[in-house]
């Protein structure tokens, strides 16, 4: 997602200095963008640094690694995370940049690769409001939605919400069309009846035709979303808190993976109910 992300920044009049150079950067990006050879030399050369990576593990190396962001942050630089990463971990990562002067949000995303290549993602930011209001410019660059819901770590905990609420509907959908096709009934006419109803929903209208297809180029790898829902379960635990149905696809999510379904879209999720592997 970084790479469409970078492309929308250049075209709305940023000069962008990037890490890492890579062939599919280069086709994407082209002259229109420096190359750094570390994430210290990049962050050496810009004003704002922002990661969007996959993992905590991933962040925490760029940030913390010998070449890596912390190494070379200069005082008044502001680091944008648009991971979706640990809250706690993102909190003790802002506390290092502060403690060298910098200044630090957690920006977590939704709308996956079509939103990113759209600008039209959904940003759930954490952070003081003085510091969001300065990255405005960029935030509106990459989303139709800029959300600010609290200190650094709430973004993380509104991007868990929001994969606890789209995970739990996918299987939802994966289920209810299971039974229609096992009923023998045309999925297709049932689909556009649900859209017409109360069971109407962004998931139902993306994902829906998708399943009934057996259509499952990412999108959203499953494996991502599964990491996702690791996040909440292990909030969950560190909460005293009873996530049951997020917990139940979690599982499932192991299983798709362990299915050899772990690049295939989350509404592959659809395939684990029939026992199907790719």
């Amino acid at each position: 997602m970084g790479r469409p992300m970078a492309a929308n920044l250049v075209a709305a009049g940023h000069r962008l200095v990037v890490h890492r150079d890579t062939p599919a950067a280069r086709e994407l990006l082209g002259t229109n963008v420096r190359y750094a050879v570390s994430a210290a030399d990049a962050t050496r050369a810009s004003d704002v640094v922002v990661l969007m990576l996959p993992d905590t593990p991933d962040v925490e190396v760029v940030m913390r690694g010998d070449d890596g962001v912390l190494s070379a942050l200069q005082p008044g630089t502001l680091v944008i995370d648009m991971s979706s990463i640990s809250p706690a971990a993102e909190r003790e990562l802002a506390e290092r940049v502060g403690r060298a002067g910098g200044h630090y949000l957690d920006a977590p995303v939704s709308g996956g690769e079509i939103g990113a290549r759209e600008g039209t993602l959904s940003i759930m930011v954490g952070g003081d409001p003085e510091t969001v209001d300065w990255a405005r410019p960029i935030l509106d660059v990459l989303g139709s939605r800029v959300s600010h819901v609290g200190a650094v770590g709430a973004g993380q905990v509104a991007k868990i919400a929001n994969q606890i609420l789209v995970g739990v509907t996918i299987e939802a959908v994966a289920e209810a069309l299971r039974l229609v096709e096992a009923a023998d009934v045309d999925p297709v006419a049932v689909h556009s009846a649900l859209m017409g109803g109360f069971a109407s929903s962004r998931v139902l209208e993306v994902h829906g035709p998708r399943m009934i297809k057996g259509e499952f180029e990412p999108g959203f790898r499953i494996r991502l979303h599964r990491k996702d829902l690791g996040l909440a379960v292990e909030a969950a635990t560190q909460l005293d808190v009873a996530l049951p149905t997020a917990s139940m696809v979690h599982q499932l999510m192991n299983a798709a993976v362990a299915a050899g379904l772990a690049d295939r879209d989350h509404s592959a999720l659809r395939l684990v109910l029939d026992g199907s592997r790719p």
